[in-house]
């Protein structure tokens, strides 16, 4: 405390010095709490965010708060930002959805409260972000030691990235610096801003577009439109929901009468690329032409054997060996199909030979 009499403070100040080095345990409590709010329904509404944190001001910067400003404030609770919270997100139609949850946690001082997004002019740019200044409702929280910190406010910043780094850039070069900016480096900065925001808004909208194609990609495989959808990770990922396999895979089970142990097929998205496959048509086309041809190759393989379970890709897996011989690529096409799905092996090519062995002994076409 003595170090902000150097300050300059006046009697006043000094005495909201005290009230609040008095109150600040019960602040950070409070504060952990809020935070703790805060995140639980973050992670609750499945929101990803690049940075949530909180703090309590400390008495230094509350002391130069109150050198700059300490006239404007009658009371110590006239301060509103002893406590903050701050959340950053990745896109800015995430801030809103923050803000949603914010105004349903807490009693937002609509007032006090500023979106700095708005406060620009058409050919102007800065410091973008949306402060709310917040009350714990009544009854929501309780301090036995404290229950007066209960009805102090707190501010919750809510930005994007892009909006964070330019904030802290400003704040540096400029908006917390004892020197005034020169005018050229102000306008570089604005410079700066406007790319940043220009950027927020590409990202958005990129995202935007891609969840549009997901759902476009999720409609037109559902009404079985193959032949118009690129085979990607999306478009895979919603064809295996159908069970495209499930036919051919039982058929299979049925020689045996197995049990089929469901794994995951993603991994060949990379192998139907090798073979050629360029669209849901062409997987598709795969299954009519060489379904039959895998079946026997299948069958050969556990024929006279008494194996009771089969993995779910017994059929992608001989689907891919047909057709990888049937487009020529032989021994080296599945020794490479096989190093994409379990990684480098001297077993691949052993591998690979025994099935070229098997598709030429029932009469398969490899080549």
């Amino acid at each position: 405390m003595e170090a902000m009499k150097d300050r300059g403070l006046d009697m006043h100040c000094m005495m909201m010095l005290e009230e609040f080095e008095q109150l600040r345990p019960a602040l950070e409590r409070m504060q952990k709490w809020a935070f703790a709010q805060v995140k639980q329904a973050i992670d609750k509404a499945g929101l990803m965010v690049t940075a949530c944190e909180s703090r309590v001001k400390t008495e230094d910067s509350l002391a130069g708060k109150l050198e700059l400003k300490g006239s404007k404030y009658a009371f110590l609770s006239d301060i509103t930002d002893l406590v903050g919270i701050r959340v950053i997100t990745l896109y800015s139609a995430d801030v809103d959805k923050i803000a949603a949850l914010v105004e349903n946690l807490f009693t937002v001082d609509w007032e006090q409260s500023v979106d700095k997004r708005k406060n620009h002019s058409l050919d102007s740019f800065g410091y973008n972000s949306l402060h709310y200044i917040c009350r714990i409702p009544e009854g929501a929280y309780v301090d036995p030691e404290c229950p007066e910190v209960a009805g102090i406010r707190f501010e919750v910043q809510m930005r994007t990235t892009l909006q964070h780094i330019w904030a802290a850039i400003y704040h540096d070069t400029g908006y917390k610096s004892d020197v005034e900016v020169p005018r050229d480096y102000l306008r570089s900065l604005n410079r700066l801003a406007g790319m940043l925001e220009l950027a927020d808004d590409e990202f958005s909208r990129i995202r935007n577009g891609i969840t549009d194609y997901r759902r476009k990609v999720q409609r037109m495989v559902s009404s079985g439109h193959f032949e118009d959808v690129l085979l990607d990770g999306d478009a895979f990922r919603s064809y295996l929901a159908l069970h495209p396999f499930d036919r051919l895979n039982h058929s299979i089970a049925a020689v045996n009468q197995a049990e089929i142990h469901e794994i995951s097929l993603f991994p060949y998205l990379e192998v139907l690329h090798e073979i050629g496959c360029k669209t849901l048509g062409d997987v598709e086309k795969m299954i009519r032409d060489f379904g039959e041809d895998a079946y026997r190759m299948a069958v050969h393989q556990i024929g006279g054997t008494d194996i009771d379970i089969l993995t779910s890709s017994i059929g992608l897996q001989n689907l891919c060996n047909v057709a990888m011989l049937s487009k020529g690529g032989g021994v080296n096409g599945l020794e490479k199909m096989y190093e994409i799905l379990s990684g480098p092996s001297p077993y691949n090519r052993h591998r690979a030979e025994r099935a070229l062995a098997q598709a030429r002994l029932l009469g398969i076409k490899t080549e």
